[in-house]
Formats: structure tokens, sequence, C-alpha cells
């Protein structure tokens, strides 16, 4: 293949920045330059990877897999060469994780700032989606791994459990059952209930577990994520049932936090990753740390 590692970070500023001008500022050469390099890459590889247009430059699908496996071999030469010149704490590169949002507020934040500490020339991105979401950005590539309660049936993907969290239930601290210590799910039923879609991963959880339940609290208001239920809950319109990790953490001025019971649910979170694939040096030292800080972690507390 007639192309070196030149072209190939040419590749990568153009397909992160979306212009020829700004990438070629962005690796210090001219643009006549540049441009001699991507198509030099697109000649040897006899397919084109970019549309242009006047104002912007996108990927062909062929681009952007290629773009994901360059950022790979990219990231990993990096590492490397660190690794080789004694300088591993200094490592560049880019790490993409996919998790629920429930879990980046409570547990994401703070792995990512440890890893940010040990690491900062390393990017981090973060793709705070659905479970169906998430389980997809890691099937297709787009994120190195994931962080999700789904997943742990697929064939191609290797679930790693880190931690179990119970639903609890959510209510204004002028809530009359704010003052229980515990309540059942027929219990949610006397008052307003807000529900998340069924669109969502949580939805079928419950609904397999509470199945054939008497008296199941019925939906007045339904939202599409744990964020919004939490501030309809802040606004004192009801009562919701969330996972215990989606809750703000004890001391909330307005929310407060019951376990429910008859019958008790849990679901289990784990790291996602596909196993035909390893992980770059970056990103499967994210990966561990997710698994040490696990150990400490407890739900709801």
């Amino acid at each position: 293949m007639n192309f070196d590692i030149n072209d190939l970070i040419a590749f990568r500023a153009v397909a992160e920045l979306g212009n020829f001008r700004k990438a070629a500022e962005s690796i210090h050469i001219s643009q006549p330059a540049f441009s001699r390099r991507i198509e030099k890459l697109e000649n040897a590889l006899g397919t084109q990877l970019l549309e242009r247009t006047t104002r912007k430059v996108n990927l062909t699908s062929v681009g952007r897999e290629f773009d994901k496996q360059v950022r790979h071999i990219l990231d990993a030469l990096d590492a490397t060469l660190l690794n080789i010149r004694g300088v591993a704490a200094s490592r560049m590169g880019e790490v993409t994780i996919a998790s629920v949002p429930s879990a980046v507020n409570y547990f994401v934040s703070s792995v990512v700032k440890i890893f940010h500490q040990r690491y900062p020339k390393t990017r981090v991105r973060i793709i705070d989606d659905s479970a169906n979401q998430v389980l997809m950005a890691v099937q297709n590539g787009e994120a190195d791994f994931g962080l999700n309660f789904t997943g742990s049936q697929e064939n191609d993907i290797e679930f790693t459990p880190i931690l179990e969290e119970h639903f609890v239930a959510a209510c204004h601290k002028n809530h009359p059952l704010a003052q229980h210590k515990s309540v059942r799910w027929s219990d949610l039923s006397k008052y307003d209930y807000i529900s998340v879609s069924k669109v969502s991963g949580n939805r079928v959880l419950l609904d397999q577990a509470l199945a054939g339940l008497v008296n199941q609290p019925q939906s007045m208001f339904e939202t599409q994520h744990g964020t919004t239920m939490i501030g309809l809950v802040e606004a004192g319109l009801g009562v919701a049932a969330l996972p215990a990790m989606a809750m703000p953490k004890k001391g909330h001025p307005l929310l407060v936090s019951i376990p429910l019971l008859e019958p008790v649910v849990k679901r289990k979170m784990g790291l996602i990753k596909r196993r035909s694939v390893s992980l770059t040096p970056a990103a499967s030292e994210l990966y561990d740390l997710f698994v040490q800080s696990s150990k400490s972690m407890k739900p709801g507390q």
C-alpha cells in the first residue's frame, strides 16, 4: 500500500474537524500538501473516503469504518511509543465509552476524573444514551466499551458485572410517602405515578418483574429519560420508581429515596465490550479503572 503514517494522521484530522483548512493547520502543513496526502490515501485504497462540499467534509460509509480502525491503530502506536520511552503517564490518544445516563452522574464522572488525573493528554468521549443505543454503540465499534445493564445475552458481547442496584421509590420530601422506611409497589398505585416510556430498557425490566402483580401503579405521566422523571418528582407531580444509581446522593433538598418491596426489583450493571476486538492500551486502562472503582461503590449511598 502506497501510503504512510502521515497520511493516516491527515485523514484522522479531517475526519475529526470536518474541514480541510482547519485540518491542515492542526498538523502544520499547507492545504495543498494536505489535499495531496488525502488523495494519495484514497488512491492507495482504491475508494473514496470523504465527500467534499463547499462548506463541509463528510466521511463516506467506507470512510467511517476506516476511521474507526485508524483511530485504534494510532492510539495503539502512541501508547507503544510512549511506553518504550518510559513515559506512559503522558500517553495521548482517545477513548470512547458509552453509558446509560443514570450511571454517568453517579459513577462514570468520578472514574473519568481519576483517569484524567493519571493521563491528562488522553481525550475521553462519552456517549450517554439509552440501554439499546449503548449496546449498539459498542457492537458497531463507535465506543471502545460501555456501561450498561443489557448485553449479557448477546453472543458478540462480553458482559462483566460490576455492581447490582435496587429500584427505589422517588418522591418529594413533602409527599405522604416521604417518611416511610420502605414502600410496596402496590402503595405507588395510590398516587400519581411517573413512568419511563416503553422503549426504555428499564421499562422492559420492570414490566417483566411486575407481571401479575395486583394493583400495579398506572402512569399519569410518562417520560423518555430518568432525569426528566426526577424533574417531575422535584416539582411535586407524583412518585416514580428509579434505579438507585439514578437518584441524587443523600442530602438532596427536595428528593427522598425509599426502598421498594414486594417485589424487590434489581438490575445488574456491567461493562460491555466486543469479544472479537482487543481494547487499545488507553481504553484498557480506563476499563480496568472502572472494575477497580466499582468495588467501593454502593448505589443509593
